[in-house]
């Protein structure tokens, strides 16, 4: 794993279901045992949140001091990227790695902080939790009842030469959490009311394990001959996103490229709010490492099926809300009009239900327009 930075880094990322497993101990572990062997270790950023055990693991391992920011009349601390790269250490450890950087500072997010310390040849150990995996965090909301706010690009967790699964049981992260050696006293009976009741608990570590075992697979070898690729179709409505991140899960499942097709009516008009929406699928696209297009057409069932035979997609990602027994058919009814468009092509369709609460009345199977009136 260690070796003279040269070329690009090696990542080691250590992940667990919730805050308090010792990801962060485990990580500093392991970082004492390659000091012991004369690698050069320096500590780039280490959050202990008042951790007896977690500090005293650190002690004797050199702390590169933090870059301080002023932010609204207040003096805070990011990691000192610019002094690392001057320092060119062999490791650098990083905790919390999906945490969002001062405003003012160089890059927004502490992941890609670390990616300007891989490309320059600096191997790096990180932290991170399952919630914060971008393309998880519509199942996280959905289990925990928690809107995770800091998150990271599941490409950051693909392109790690290796991955560290930090499990403990549930009963043992509570008990921890009771002992005060998660939280402070006050938080305790909070935390376990809410964030880490045992069934939450239980569904994030299910997540983890998952997630790991699926990346074991992906670095198996390949079962199968055929390229999969994967196209999902956006409209402008709610609910979009939580469509992109279900089929970004399909694509990373299938190692396949993710392509995201928003068809636009050229007769209409998008409002402020479907803009907005439309910017941040933008920028998700970015973060999963898919390409986005954009065409206008009054035919959104021709160009999707335009473009799957152009790209060769072999599967197509479509939104769906629940509807009248009417409409439910109306809806059946187009998802057999695409497959008729599509016929000779082996596409396989996947049908995501979204939630009414999210979507609004209205919101089309294909993007952009209401095809329930198309002929």
């Amino acid at each position: 794993m260690i070796r003279l930075p040269r070329g690009q880094g090696r990542h080691k990322l250590f992940i667990g279901m919730a805050p308090g497993v010792g990801k962060t101990f485990r990580m500093l572990q392991e970082a004492q045992e390659l000091r012991r062997e004369g690698v050069d270790v320096v500590v780039g950023v280490l959050e202990t949140h008042g951790r007896r055990d977690t500090a005293r693991q650190a002690e004797g391992l050199e702390l590169v001091p933090r870059r301080r920011l002023v932010h609204q009349g207040v003096c805070l601390e990011e990691m000192d990227v610019a002094e690392i790269l001057a320092r060119r250490p062999q490791l650098v450890l990083v905790d919390e790695l999906a945490h969002t950087n001062v405003p003012g500072s160089e890059r927004p997010k502490r992941w890609q902080d670390v990616a300007v310390l891989l490309a320059a040849g600096l191997d790096v150990y990180s932290t991170v939790n399952i919630q914060h995996l971008e393309s998880l965090n519509d199942q996280v909301a959905q289990l925990t009842g928690v809107v995770v706010r800091e998150r990271l690009p599941d490409r950051v967790l693909q392109q790690a030469e290796e991955v560290v699964l930090v499990d403990v049981t549930p009963e043992t992260l509570q008990e921890r959490l009771r002992d005060g050696k998660v939280y402070a006293a006050a938080k305790v009976d909070q935390a376990l009311a809410h964030f880490f009741r045992r069934s939450h608990l239980v569904a994030l570590r299910e997540l983890a394990l998952r997630e790991v075992a699926d990346r074991v697979e992906e670095d198996g070898p390949p079962v199968r001959g055929l390229r999969e690729r994967v196209m999902v179709c956006l409209s402008t409505y709610p609910g979009s996103n939580r469509l992109l991140r279900r089929a970004a899960r399909l694509a990373g499942f299938m190692d396949a490229p993710l392509l995201v097709l928003t068809v636009l009516d050229p007769a209409r008009f998008l409002s402020k709010e479907q803009a907005v929406r439309l910017e941040e699928s933008i920028k998700l696209c970015e973060d999963f490492g898919a390409e986005f297009l954009r065409i206008d057409s009054d035919d959104a069932l021709g160009t999707i099926a335009h473009i799957a035979g152009e790209r060769g997609i072999t599967q197509i990602v479509l939104g769906q809300t629940l509807r009248s027994r009417p409409q439910a058919f109306l809806r059946r009814t187009l998802s057999e009009k695409l497959q008729h468009r599509l016929k000779g092509q082996a596409v396989d369709l996947h049908l995501i239900s979204i939630d009414a609460g999210q979507a609004s009345p209205g919101l089309p199977e294909a993007p952009g327009q209401d095809v329930d009136h198309q002929n």
